[in-house]
């Protein structure tokens, strides 16, 4: 048994541990925010994967032997490239996007024989070919495809051969079109909710990681203009996951159509959307949170006589600072939860999300009333700071109503009758909050 000499001196070591243990469990979910938290999720996680990687490598080689015995040639990949990308539609816009893929060919393909027949290659020739393949697929509405025209057109005119080549090509076209076409039929994708719901996820972390920073700020001391700028320019920045979730869950519905295994499943977009306009609210809140306090943070410091409680100053009172930070830290650990609950409500796993929700947002009201009771007992003349206090309240106020659990409670009560199926229901939920207090 050690000493009350050796403990002390291992304490210190024991926290660098923990300081460091932290920082590389944030540093982890702040890059992979959906990864496995035990052995036992790997498997699952690694199972939809490795499924997808062998349909679509088994496809794009089948595709590839198919066009080499109907065109023997075996140096053209483009039925296997054009299988791969038939296969990234969904089922319902699969023979579209095989048209166009083999339209855009087509289109390629003629530009550049009428080009060989009367000029060659040379650098006019060159450049007309491209011009006339990039207005050729503005016509024709190729979208995505358009710069297939260009390519083909200049493959073609670049061998001695251009009419056998350009047979070749669209051949190959032809063949891989058909394959992923069939493949989409037969053997479909998955739908993406695993997919969605990540992307749900990591926008409620990247949300929460805006927090974390300001907390992290007010807990270490006085918070600068430059450093409320960081803030609202990380809370800007959360737009880029929201714009990227928010075509997942579209996805999610468009990938059901004409899909078998779909068939007997229940659609989870509903539940995905509202989750990620509650989590855009929340975000919104956010920014109005850190513009206020841009807006009333002095330019100057004041000194402890002129402003007693403005934030940042020296003389504001620590206790509320460090208050409002442990509030900042508790909706990030809400928001955490709440992208676990909407991506659990996807997957039909949803007690435990649910139950660690209810305890971060009973933490979160009672961290606000701490906040409130040390704001408001210090009156002052200032009509500026009673402004910067109610909008403060006001702002965490919104991001509480925007991940209500009992309002989530409701609209999934409301989900599950609209439903063709219906889920799992929870059982023990109570959909009044605990009042248990945290220890401090």
């Amino acid at each position: 048994m050690r000493s009350p000499a050796a403990r002390a001196t291992l304490l210190p070591v024991a926290d660098r541990r923990q300081r460091w243990q932290s920082a590389a469990e944030r540093a982890a979910d702040l890059a992979w925010p959906t990864r496995p938290r035990t052995w036992r999720d790997l498997p699952t996680r690694l199972r939809g994967t490795l499924s997808e990687v062998l349909r679509l490598t088994t496809a794009a080689v089948l595709s590839w032997l198919l066009a080499w015995q109907v065109t023997g040639t075996k140096y053209d990949l483009t039925s296997s490239l054009t299988a791969l990308l038939v296969l990234q539609a969904s089922a319902y816009s699969t023979v579209r996007m095989g048209l166009l893929r083999v339209g855009a060919v087509l289109t390629g393909v003629l530009v550049a024989v009428g080009f060989s027949t009367l000029a060659g290659l040379t650098w006019w020739s060159l450049g007309a070919v491209i011009a006339a393949s990039l207005l050729l697929a503005k016509v024709f509405r190729l979208g995505a495809q358009a710069l297939e025209v260009p390519i083909s057109a200049m493959l073609i005119l670049g061998v001695s051969a251009p009419d056998l080549v350009a047979e070749a090509r669209v051949a190959h076209t032809l063949v891989g079109a058909a394959v992923g076409v069939l493949f989409n039929f037969v053997l479909p994708g998955a739908v993406p909710n695993r997919r969605a719901g990540n992307e749900v996820l990591r926008v409620a972390y990247a949300a929460a990681e805006c927090l974390d920073g300001a907390s992290r700020t007010l807990a270490a001391g006085q918070v600068t203009r430059r450093d409320l700028s960081e803030w609202a320019e990380r809370a800007r920045s959360v737009s880029g996951p929201l714009a990227v979730a928010s075509r997942a869950v579209s996805q999610v519905e468009e990938s059901r159509k004409l899909n078998p295994r779909a068939l007997g499943t229940r659609s989870v977009e509903p539940v995905l959307r509202s989750g990620l306009d509650r989590l855009e609210g929340c975000v919104i809140a956010i920014r109005a949170l850190f513009v206020v306090l841009m807006q009333e943070l002095p330019d100057e410091t004041p000194s402890a006589e002129q402003r007693p409680d403005r934030p940042g100053s020296p003389a504001y009172d620590e206790d509320a600072r460090r208050a409002f930070a442990v509030v900042l830290d508790d909706i990030a650990d809400c928001l955490r939860g709440f992208g676990q609950l909407v991506r659990a409500e996807a997957e039909g796993n949803l007690e435990e999300a649910e139950r660690a929700m209810a305890s971060s947002l009973e933490i979160l009201r009672e961290t606000r009333a701490i906040l409130t009771e040390l704001l408001m007992s210090r009156p002052s003349s200032d009509a500026g700071l009673w402004l910067l206090r109610g909008s403060i309240l006001a702002a965490v106020e919104q991001v509480l109503v925007e991940l209500d659990l009992e309002r989530r409670f409701r609209q999934r009560e409301e989900w599950q009758r609209s439903s063709a199926l219906t889920l799992p229901r929870l059982t023990g939920l109570e959909v009044r909050l605990p009042r248990s207090r945290r220890a401090r």
